[in-house]
């Protein structure tokens, strides 16, 4: 069980990769004003739901304990950045303020998980 947790958790973090990478990617775009969400941006918060949700599950089938509190958190987050890339995810340029925030709730998102403990 241990090996199919460690693939999940990879899995979760290419997901963090891809979204994460995804707006690094589109910052220079961001100053002119050009930024727009990229596929990767969507998929990564995608794999993210998804290996997340197995996560939370292969822990609990283990009998260990999970934080609800903190993982309701990260799920909130992600279903607001999830919602603002599909919805905004066909349009040529997306507003800055918009863009930052996707950038700072995933951040956010990162953060938690490292230092909630």
């Amino acid at each position: 069980m241990d090996v199919l947790i460690h693939l999940f958790v990879g899995l979760h973090i290419v997901g963090i990769a891809a979204l994460l990478g995804g707006f690094l990617t589109q910052m220079k775009a961001m100053g002119g004003g050009t930024a727009r969400f990229v596929p990767a941006m969507l998929h990564g918060a995608l794999t993210m739901l998804v290996t997340g949700a197995i996560l939370v599950g292969l822990d609990q089938a283990e009998y260990h304990h999970v934080n609800n509190i903190k993982i309701g958190v990260k799920l909130a987050l992600l279903i607001v950045i999830l919602g603002l890339v599909y919805v905004k995810r066909d349009e040529e340029r997306v507003d800055k303020s918009l863009f930052g925030v996707v950038g700072l709730l995933t951040t956010a998102n990162i953060f938690i998980a490292v230092l909630w403990t």
